[in-house]
């Protein structure tokens, strides 16, 4: 089915998978099917796909392919670094996070808090930055680990993880973040990582896999238990479409990074000098220090829904918060971490720029925004200003 929307501006939520990697998916389904444990030939097909793919992605970082453990999503990933962490080393009882993280990290912790851990939720500045002064101040004997994200889903604030990773790996302490909205659009430290979340659908690959990077050394335990794949660390028959796909995504993102991250910071910059000329709006995130495809406005007088909904008939989509969460009414917690007041916290919107985003995909949503903002805020109980 057509989707009604010509304009795709939430790339952020997910991205569709492009050509070439559903290409070399195919397949994978329906010619390639074995299970990889299988000793036949079939098997050995499927298991020759993974074992390339594990080594194509840990190219891509620079790291070992034995690395590289394949899960469902990022959500598991930073899962079972979480928590697999905290069950293989029971004596380690605290850890150190961002109040801004994505739920897939916070609530884990929040988990951890449920079984005696405590948990150190770090505060942000205006634009979203961890203050790398304030990891080394919270670091413990018996800190577990530090998780920050490398940039922010909602705001696009990229993170300092070189520096944070740097003071981890002085104190002796686990380092993990979750890439998701990094990997494949900016370069990361790996010599300081030792966990790393991915998920291959926000890189144009497909839904329902990804992978955590485990640095040789750090001890984790499993949460699925089974057949014992992934080296014992994530039992399930592998997704060799999925794992394929993945590769292929992230290929394709490498090579092509530098030339779309320019094109991207373009529209992005190009999105903050006209959307702010628009009265009573506001950029979320650091104007600058930012991942090249997430632009976050707040618009006084009127609610952030209501402006994607109104977008959305002229067929634009964008998003209001999290895609994982925008269901859920209450303002962004990252919007309440840099103290975004609470009437333009409700009126935020994220636009997430793409791959196949187009300069006249810009210009036709600079052309209706200014006019619905202004419609919808006549139509509001509230005006700006109050």
């Amino acid at each position: 089915m057509k989707m009604p929307q010509s304009i795709y501006l939430d790339n952020s939520a997910t991205t569709p998978v492009a050509p070439e990697v559903l290409a070399a998916m195919e397949p994978y389904f329906a010619a390639t099917y074995g299970n990889a444990s299988s000793l036949h030939a079939f098997g050995r097909a499927a298991r020759k796909a993974i074992e390339e793919a594990r080594a194509q992605i840990g190219a891509t970082l620079g790291v070992p392919p034995e690395g590289i453990v394949f899960t469902s999503g990022a959500t598991e990933a930073n899962n079972l670094a979480i928590k697999g962490l905290a069950l293989a080393n029971p004596d380690q009882r605290h850890v150190i996070t961002s109040q801004i993280e994505h739920h897939a990290v916070l609530h884990p912790c929040a988990w951890l808090e449920e079984q005696g851990y405590e948990v150190t939720y770090l505060e942000v500045d205006r634009f979203g930055r961890v203050d790398p002064a304030a990891v080394r101040a919270a670091i413990r004997d018996d800190t577990l680990l530090v998780s920050v994200m490398a940039g922010n889903n909602e705001i696009g604030t990229i993170e300092p993880i070189e520096e944070i990773g740097g003071i981890c790996r002085e104190r002796g302490v686990p380092f993990h973040t979750d890439a998701v909205q990094a990997y494949g659009k900016i370069e990361l430290p790996l010599e300081v990582i030792d966990l790393l979340s991915v998920s291959a659908h926000k890189l144009n690959g497909p839904k329902g896999v990804g992978f955590l990077y485990v640095r040789k050394g750090i001890k984790l335990a499993p949460l699925l238990h089974g057949g014992g794949h992934e080296r014992g660390l994530r039992s399930g028959t592998e997704n060799t479409p999925g794992i394929v796909g993945l590769a292929a995504a992230a290929r394709l993102a490498f090579a092509e990074m530098d030339e779309t991250a320019a094109r991207l910071r373009g529209y992005r910059a190009r999105l903050i000098e006209e959307i702010t000329k628009i009265p009573g709006t506001r950029l979320n995130g650091h104007p600058t220090d930012s991942l090249p495809h997430i632009t976050n406005f707040s618009f006084a007088g009127i609610e952030g829904e209501s402006l994607v909904m109104r977008l959305d008939e002229h067929g634009i989509a964008v998003s209001t918060g999290s895609a994982c969460s925008s269901p859920n009414l209450e303002p962004s917690h990252v919007l309440k971490a840099i103290k975004v007041p609470l009437a333009m916290a409700h009126g935020s919107v994220r636009i997430s720029t793409g791959r196949d985003t187009k300069p006249e995909d810009i210009k036709t949503l600079l052309s209706v925004l200014p006019k619905v903002v202004e419609d919808l805020r006549e139509i509001s109980p509230f005006k700006v200003g109050e």
